[in-house]
């Protein structure tokens, strides 16, 4: 909903702003068919790496004080919202909690997720696998570069 690059930028540029975050690498921003529920407009998913002295669960709680910020609404599973931001990995940590699974569960199924993460770690394993050899199994149909810029994020374009 709104204008997904220009939130998830804003995003980026609140968790890079923080003394205890600080963004690392940004995949291209994709735009991407609906997932799950599929009658909707389609979605903007990008990946990046950031270095924190965060612990996990601040980090996951980082995340949702700045959807929060950014006005998101937990509605309906899969469907639209302002932005979603999921903790994907943690260096090499597994952990298993209620709000917080690393790495993240669906991550090896979803082109989506995928497609971005492997522009900048493609050789990262998960689950004794690469992220390039999950995404050789994923569905990417449709998912298309909507911004190919690296720092597509410190100037986002409006309607994309």
């Amino acid at each position: 909903m709104g204008d997904p690059a220009v939130s998830m930028a804003a995003a980026l540029s609140l968790l890079d702003a923080r003394p205890d975050c600080s963004i690392r690498q940004v995949s291209k921003l994709y735009r991407t068919p609906p997932w799950g529920k599929t009658d909707q407009a389609w979605f903007f998913n990008a990946c990046a790496a950031l270095e924190t002295s965060l612990a996990p669960q601040d980090l996951l709680a980082c995340c949702l004080s700045i959807e929060l910020q950014m006005k998101r609404e937990r509605g309906e599973r899969w469907g639209p919202r302002t932005l979603d931001i999921d903790v994907l990995t943690y260096g090499e940590l597994e952990l298993r909690l209620p709000a917080l699974d690393i790495p993240h569960p669906r991550m090896t199924t979803r082109g989506f997720v995928l497609k971005p993460l492997a522009d900048f770690a493609a050789g990262m394993t998960i689950g004794g696998k690469s992220v390039a050899t999950w995404l050789e199994a994923a569905d990417v149909d449709g998912i298309e570069v909507a911004d190919a810029r690296a720092d597509w994020w410190r100037e986002p374009r409006a309607g994309l």
